[in-house]
């Protein structure tokens, strides 16, 4: 079965204000939902960028940095890794996950990014 990544994307600086505890709550029933159906793989949140590092490899060399990354508007805040049918079937996954969003915390923008992973599956 085709494995997607589902990435959640946004402005760690916006103006939306610490995520509210329904949310959460909301997070941890879809998450016990999709893996009660055997289709989430693996999920979790991501540091802010203020306790990241990049590496680079450009002009034949690697250079490393530490965060906040100001470059970029919107950044990875978590993902979820889901093994379903179908594209469409992780577009759906994604549409429920920013719909919990958009039901528990309507001031905050965002995206999600659907990317079908390649390789093994073990």
């Amino acid at each position: 079965m085709p494995r997607f990544m589902l990435t959640l994307e946004a402005d760690e600086n916006g103006p939306f204000g610490e995520p509210p505890p329904e949310l959460f709550e909301g997070i941890g029933k879809l998450a016990e939902h999709w893996g009660g159906e055997g289709v989430l793989v693996d999920t979790a949140g991501m540091a802010p960028t203020a306790m990241s590092a990049r590496v680079r490899l450009a002009g034949g060399s690697i250079t490393s940095s530490g965060g906040p990354f100001t470059d970029e508007k919107e950044v990875a805040t978590a993902y979820a890794i889901v093994s379903v049918d179908s594209q469409d079937d992780a577009v759906n996954r994604a549409t429920e996950f920013l719909e919990l969003h958009r039901q528990h915390w309507p001031v905050w923008e965002g995206t999600s990014e659907v990317r079908q992973l390649f390789g093994p599956t073990e």
